[in-house]
């Protein structure tokens, strides 16, 4: 799945303990991990994934794939929402 959608937090939901490391940013889980919920359950956590899809590289922020703070460049990826948006939404007409 997508980085930052709750994969880790869901495991922990189930098994109800802290299993899987959970964090704000992207990179927070590194390996694949299997957690035990019952005798006849297992649940794999693994690092989000992002495939290339041609997108601009302004596009990768907007998907979860980098950490704001490690953006060179925080207007292309911003500038990427606002054209996504309606201009009055964006205008708070």
């Amino acid at each position: 799945g997508y980085p930052n959608v709750g994969k880790s937090s869901l495991i922990n939901s189930l098994k109800r303990s802290r299993a899987c490391g959970v964090g704000a940013t992207p990179g927070v889980t590194r390996c694949l991990q299997a957690v035990q919920l019952d005798k006849h359950i297992r649940l794999l956590d693994c690092p989000g994934v992002v495939l290339d899809s041609g997108d601009p590289p302004a596009a990768a922020p907007l998907r979860g794939a980098l950490a704001p703070q490690r953006l060179r460049d925080p207007l292309s990826p911003a500038c990427a929402i606002l054209h996504r948006c309606p201009p009055e939404q964006v205008r708070g007409d």
